[in-house]
C-alpha cells in the first residue's frame, strides 16, 4: 500500500489539535480524522433555542503555558469570572475574593471575617508559595494527596472541608481531595497567575481558533476510525489510509480499543444541568460553592458571558460529580433555591449534560508527563497521559509531535535521508524538537 500521509491523528479534541498543528508546522503531510461533526473532543459548545451551553460546565485559564503559546486571546473575547468564590458553609457564606484583583475583596480578608487569623496566614503562604516558585520546583517535590498537602500548609479542616474542599472537588471531580499535591500546586499556581473566564462563543471557540489555523483539509470531521492497522488506519466505512506513523488522540478508552494493552487509569464522571431563568438570581459573574456538595459548583453563566442566553432570559449552571437522575435533579433544583436565595420552581431545565470519563483520576504519585510511544511508529496522547486539564492535553499533544519528528529524524538519518517526504522541512522539524513544552 502507497504511503498517504506522513502522519494520522487520530481525535481533533485539543490533543489531537496540539498534536496536529506542530506536525504540520514542521512540513509533514498531516491528516486529522475526527470520529463526530466537529473538533474539540469536551471542549466544545451547543447552541439550542439562542442559549450556548458547553459540554459540562468548564473554564478558560489564560495563565496555562500551552494556552498562552497557541491561542488568540483577543480574538477569544475572553470574559472574565470574578477573582474569587462565595461558599455556603455551615456558618453562611463565605466569600474569598483574590484583594490583589478586587480592592473591596480586602476588606473581607480581615481576620474573623471568612477566615481565621491562622487560616489567612497559611493560604496567604500557600498562595505565594505557589505563584512565585519556578513551575519545576513543584513538578520536583514529593508527591503526596492534596488532603495531606493541605495540612501541611496549616490550614484548618474547617477552611479544607467547607471551602477548598467543594472548590477543588470542581476541579479534580473528587470529593476527597486524593489527587496529588503535585498537580494541585501546579493548578493553584496558574489561579495566582491567571484569569479564569470563558469565550464570547462559548468555550469551543477555542478549540474551533486551533482548527481554523490548520491548512485547509487536514481535518476531516464525521470520520470514524475502527482500527489502527500495521499500515496506518482502519475507517469505519472500510477504507484503508496508510501512513508512516499513527497518533491515537482519543479518550483514554478509546485509545485502550484502537490500541490493545495501553492501561487506562481510573475516570471521573461529571453532569452538569442548565437552567433557563426569567431573572437572573444573580448578577455577579462569580462561582458559588456549596459546602454540603450537594452540587459541585453553580454560577449564573449569562451574567459571565452575556450572549449564553437570549435577551431577557438567564443561564444558570449547576455541575454535580456522578450522572444524573431525575429524582437528582429535583434535589439539585431545591438546593439552588436555597443557594440563591430565589425560587427555582420555575425554572426551565434547558438540558443535561453528563460527561462520562470527563477527566483522569490523579492519585499520588502522578507522572505530570509521560511518553506518548507506544509502539513502533504508534503514538498515543491526551489528558490521560498527563494532566486532566486543557494544558494536560495540549502539552501531550505537543509531546507527541516532539516524539514524533524525533523517531521520523532518526529513521531518516539512518537511511540516509530517502525516507523524507514531500515537502518535509529538516530546518522546521529541527525547531520543532528544540520548543519546549513549557509544563503539564
Amino acid at each position: 500500500m502507497a504511503v498517504e500521509h506522513d502522519a494520522i491523528v487520530v481525535g481533533a479534541g485539543m490533543a489531537g489539535l496540539a498534536c496536529a498543528a506542530d506536525l504540520v508546522e514542521a512540513g509533514l503531510r498531516v491528516v486529522l480524522l475526527e470520529g463526530s461533526d466537529g473538533p474539540g473532543g469536551r471542549v466544545r459548545t451547543d447552541r439550542r433555542d439562542g442559549f450556548l451551553l458547553d459540554r459540562g460546565f468548564q473554564v478558560f485559564n489564560t495563565a496555562y503555558p500551552q494556552v498562552k503559546r497557541r491561542f488568540d486571546l483577543r480574538a477569544l473575547r475572553l470574559h472574565p469570572f470574578t477573582p474569587g468564590v462565595v461558599a455556603h458553609t455551615p456558618s453562611g457564606p463565605v466569600r474569598l475574593v483574590d484583594p490583589s484583583r478586587r480592592r473591596e475583596g480586602a476588606r473581607t480578608l480581615l481576620p474573623g471575617r471568612a477566615l481565621s487569623a491562622r487560616d489567612l496566614a497559611a493560604l496567604s503562604a500557600l498562595t505565594l508559595r505557589d505563584a512565585f516558585l519556578p513551575a519545576r520546583a513543584l513538578k520536583g517535590r514529593g508527591d503526596r494527596s492534596t488532603r495531606e498537602a493541605l495540612r501541611r500548609a496549616g490550614l484548618t479542616p474547617a477552611l479544607v472541608d467547607h471551602v477548598l474542599r467543594p472548590f477543588l472537588s470542581g476541579v479534580f471531580l473528587e470529593d476527597r481531595l486524593e489527587t496529588s499535591a503535585r498537580y494541585f500546586h501546579l493548578v493553584w499556581r496558574s489561579m495566582a497567575r491567571g484569569t479564569l473566564c470563558l469565550p464570547a462563543e462559548g468555550i469551543g471557540a477555542a478549540a474551533a481558533q486551533l482548527a481554523a489555523a490548520l491548512p485547509e483539509g487536514t481535518l476531516w470531521p464525521g470520520t470514524p476510525v475502527a482500527a489502527v492497522t500495521d499500515t496506518g488506519v482502519l475507517l469505519a466505512d472500510g477504507r484503508d489510509l496508510a501512513a508512516r506513523t499513527v497518533v491515537v488522540a482519543t479518550d483514554a478508552r478509546t485509545a485502550a480499543a484502537l490500541l490493545p494493552g495501553l492501561a487506562v487509569p481510573a475516570q471521573r464522571t461529571a453532569t452538569t444541568f442548565y437552567y433557563a431563568a426569567d431573572d437572573a438570581p444573580l448578577t455577579e459573574p462569580v462561582l458559588l460553592l456549596d459546602s454540603t456538595m450537594t452540587v459541585l459548583n453553580t454560577c449564573v453563566l449569562s451574567a459571565v458571558v452575556p450572549g449564553y442566553a437570549p435577551p431577557g432570559t438567564a443561564l444558570v449552571s449547576a455541575s454535580v460529580l456522578g450522572t444524573d437522575t431525575p429524582e437528582r435533579e429535583r434535589t439539585v433544583r431545591r438546593r439552588l433555591g436555597e443557594l440563591y436565595g430565589s425560587d427555582p420552581a420555575r425554572w426551565q431545565l434547558v438540558a443535561t449534560y453528563p460527561v462520562t470519563d470527563a477527566l483522569p483520576a490523579m492519585p499520588p504519585p502522578w507522572p505530570l508527563t509521560r511518553t506518548t510511544r507506544f509502539a513502533p511508529a504508534r503514538y498515543v496522547c491526551g489528558d490521560h497521559r498527563a494532566t486532566g486539564s486543557v494544558q494536560g492535553a495540549l502539552a501531550s499533544g505537543t509531546r507527541a509531535a516532539r516524539e514524533v519528528l524525533a523517531d521520523l529524524t532518526r529513521t531518516r538519518l539512518r537511511r540516509g535521508g530517502r525516507d523524507a517526504g514531500p515537502g518535509h522541512s529538516r530546518a522546521a522539524s529541527r525547531e520543532t524538537l528544540r520548543r519546549p513544552l513549557h509544563g503539564s
